[in-house]
């Protein structure tokens, strides 16, 4: 069956229902967006002699919802332009509009009666064999079919977006006894490809699978950390980004969601899991029922386990809750000895051995937070999932973890861990002895290029499905290596495209990574079709190294630079002119020299959560890797024969003079950075493969090597005059320092072509050495190097 989602209604238009109608916007799907109609006018609404009937008034609750998640941060749109694509209503006005929809979303309150009025509705004006689903995540799916009709019980499935939907990958698909299968492939399915999620198909069980491993873990971190008498900042530390988890690990993280949220699932699965053997877990500690009644909820009531404060400065403080006394306490800086064995280690996984060795009071809270969570997730197979990678999938999309329950015992050696587990009490299931015994020792392994899983009836490995549509790097390591240096590795994706990736610290491009990318280049020309230029790490590139920099700056060793940005120029424009295709993947952070090396790219392959910029003057520089040229040649490209674009190249200028980031690939259209020629990967898990098809399609039209452009048009003075004015008024206003006029300055004279007295046509190469000379001059002075040291040693800029 062809099926097809061209426009969906989503009813219901809270924080859950508004942002995922604003999800499908961004793919590019018409939403009809209705709520319930209001049954009192507000006072401003008296004043201006509205009654219920105007239809400001029935809209207003659906209206405010909206416009309150349009100018949310962060952003559930990719482009705030992307709203018009949503249309408003109400429940009594235009159920019937659902008629005209493809899919109907259920996202009301989490009350089966007031959810069953709803389908009630939907039922009279619903077009048969559309789908129809609902986003509950505690209600049993299988309740809402109670009246139902034949056709409404088989069209029908829960869908469970986890929040924020354009950031949390899970999807969670749970399909009812009656649920046609052919709706349960085409929900996990269109999931994945359409709307960029990780879909797992889940049982009907209490909290499905993330809500019910997930707050498990976060109530035994509680657990362990009472045990052991740590605070909230010593479990943030802990349980952040050092095992692969968001910077606002645990605690952080409950009060940006909501105290209440934890609160009410945590409740739901004590009251529904009789026989559950880790229900004491859900059983809510006593200092969390003192913040409920306190109500200490988190952001949403201004406090939680953290509260934002203004010191006798008017500087903000944030604050911590001391959990024994329940006053907030200036946060603490927080040192383990256990912690400090890692910092080398870059490699997520490999963090984990010595972190779960730890002597210090780290290593016994990762030991007994991490086996308890180990036999919890063993003895929810087959109960909540039949397959381990399910777990696995649902909690790395859902909580943001990089690597899941089972991938971190595999980790840590699961045949040396079970023992351990045995003497703390956390003795796992049986399944788990009988492939220890069956010679099998670990849950997953790889085999030509693709993830397989341990099947607990089978008793051997499988493939994940639909894995072989995917290209993961990690998958391919062992046997797909062509070269490697410490900072890149280039691997053969098959059918005569190679890709290169970097693992340099957060993927900044020193001198191993640009070797790298030339090595490709060079091996690509002689032997292959073409190249990618795509990494799986969590960011793209961070940018240049700056370290290097800073040191040949501070020794003033000038000609080491010269040569070093050269050298990078030269590899830019080799990404650019080379004789095969290169298609560059950029996504996460893509700033500096990784956003100047996407725009020499053939084709851009961006993942659609790529925040990408030319960053370089909050160091004190400029673009210096062909990032000032490109910008300056694409506004000369745009202009029609005679027609001066004095705007469009103002507006590329304060990009650069701003160091402006785009908060997504489609943001990045509208900066220019990205063309609309590009293309965009709304599941990262696809991307590398997207960017090899690319690769081929290039290959495949009879790629040429491109010449270099030498009818780039400057403006010269003119130029320069328009740039000085805007400059002029921002120091004016006192928006920027006497040092950022100066690099303004120096971006203005590169895209004005430096001193020409009127407009003409210059070459690549001509804006190219303008900018190098800019940039070099730029190392020489004092305030840029001390903006350089501020982020080596602090991550921050600093204003100077």
């Amino acid at each position: 069956m062809t099926r097809r989602i061209n426009k969906v209604a989503v009813l219901g238009s809270g924080i859950m229902g508004s942002r995922i109608a604003c999800h499908f916007a961004n793919i590019g799907v018409k939403v009809l967006l209705l709520d319930i109609v209001p049954r009192e006018l507000t006072e401003d609404e008296k004043k201006k002699g509205l009654t219920l009937e105007n239809k400001a008034v029935r809209n207003r609750i659906v209206k405010q919802a909206f416009d309150s998640a349009v100018k949310s941060k962060p952003a559930p749109l990719y482009n705030k332009e992307f709203a018009s694509r949503i249309t408003l209503g109400n429940f009594d006005d235009d159920m019937a509009a659902i008629k005209d929809c493809d899919w109907t979303i259920e996202v009301v309150v989490e009350n089966l009666d007031i959810k069953k009025k709803v389908f009630d509705q939907v039922e009279k004006h619903r077009k048969p064999g559309t789908l129809i689903t609902s986003n509950t995540s505690g209600i049993p799916i299988h309740l809402m079919l109670d009246g139902r009709s034949d056709d409404f019980q088989k069209n029908f499935c829960g869908t469970h977006f986890f929040n924020p939907p354009r950031y949390l990958k899970l999807l969670e698909i749970i399909p009812t006894p009656k649920t046609d299968p052919e709706i349960t492939d085409f929900l996990m399915h269109y999931g994945d490809l359409y709307l960029g999620k990780t879909t797992v198909l889940c049982k009907d069980t209490p909290a499905f699978i993330a809500n019910r491993v997930g707050i498990f873990a976060i109530l035994k971190v509680i657990d362990s950390m009472q045990k052991l008498d740590l605070n909230v900042d010593e479990i943030d530390k802990l349980t952040g980004p050092v095992i692969g988890r968001p910077k606002s690990a645990t605690f952080r993280t409950s009060d940006v969601v909501g105290l209440d949220t934890l609160i009410k699932v945590a409740n739901g699965l004590y009251q529904g899991l009789p026989n559950d053997e880790g229900r004491e877990t859900f059983k809510l500690p006593e200092v969390v029922a003192k913040l409920e009644g306190n109500k200490w909820l988190g952001d949403k009531t201004g406090q939680g386990f953290y509260k934002k404060t203004k010191d006798e400065k008017g500087k903000t403080q944030i604050l911590t809750l001391d959990l024994k006394t329940l006053e907030y306490k200036p946060k603490e800086k927080v040192k383990f000895g256990t912690l400090e064995t890692t910092k080398s280690i870059e490699n997520l996984k490999e963090r984990f051995k010595p972190l779960f060795s730890g002597k210090d009071k780290a290593g016994e809270f990762y030991r007994d937070s991490f086996y308890a969570l180990f036999k919890y997730v063993s003895n929810r197979i087959p109960e909540i999932a039949d397959e381990l990678y399910k777990i696995d999938d649902a909690i790395c999309a859902g909580f943001g973890w990089e690597v899941g329950p089972f991938e971190t015992w595999d980790a840590v050696g699961v045949k040396k861990t079970v023992e351990k587990m045995e003497e703390m009490g956390y003795k796992p299931n049986q399944w788990v002895y009988d492939m220890l015994d069956a010679g099998i020792e670990s849950f997953y392994t790889a085999k030509d290029g693709v993830r397989n899983y341990y099947d607990i009836e089978s008793k051997s490995y499988k493939p994940v499905p639909g894995a072989d549509e995917y290209i993961i790097l990690d998958n391919i390591r062992e046997n797909k290596v062509l070269w490697s240096n410490a900072g890149s590795t280039i691997f053969d994706l098959g059918d005569g495209v190679i890709n290169v990736e970097f693992h340099s610290k957060m993927n900044t491009l020193g001198g191993e990574v640009v070797e790298g990318i030339n090595r490709a280049i060079d091996m690509a020309e002689k032997d292959y079709r073409g190249l990618v230029i795509g990494n799986q790490g969590a960011q793209f590139s961070a940018g240049a190294n700056l370290g290097m920099v800073f040191m040949y700056a501070i020794e003033q060793e000038y000609d080491e630079i010269d040569f070093m940005i050269r050298h990078f120029q030269n590899t830019m424009m080799r990404v650019r002119y080379s004789s095969v295709p290169v298609v560059v993947a950029p996504h996460g952070l893509t700033l500096g020299g990784g956003c100047e090396m996407t725009m020499h790219a053939d084709v851009v392959q961006a993942a659609a959560e790529t925040y990408i910029g030319l960053v370089e003057v909050g160091v004190g520089l400029i673009p210096g890797g062909g990032g000032t040229k490109e910008l300056t040649k694409r506004v000369s490209d745009a202009i029609e024969e005679g027609d001066v674009e004095l705007n469009a190249l103002q507006n590329a200028f304060m990009n650069i003079a701003t160091a402006k980031v785009a908060t997504s690939a489609h943001e990045a259209i509208g900066m220019n950075i990205i063309r609309p020629q590009d293309k965009i990967t709304i599941n990262k898990d696809r991307q590398i493969a997207d960017a090899k098809t690319t690769v081929l399609e290039l290959a495949n039209a009879g790629y040429t090597q491109p010449i270099q452009a030498t009818n780039i048009k400057v403006q010269g003075k003119t130029g320069m005059a328009l740039f000085m004015a805007g400059v002029n008024g921002m120091k004016m206003g006192k928006y920027i320092s006497e040092h950022d006029v100066k690099i303004a300055n120096k971006i203005g004279y590169v895209m004005s072509g430096g001193d020409l007295s009127y407009p003409q046509e210059v070459s690549e190469q001509y804006l190219l050495d303008l900018e190098r000379e800019a940039f070099l001059s730029l190392t020489g002075e004092k305030k840029t190097l001390e903006r350089i040291q501020s982020i080596l040693t602090t991550g921050k800029p600093l204003r100077n």
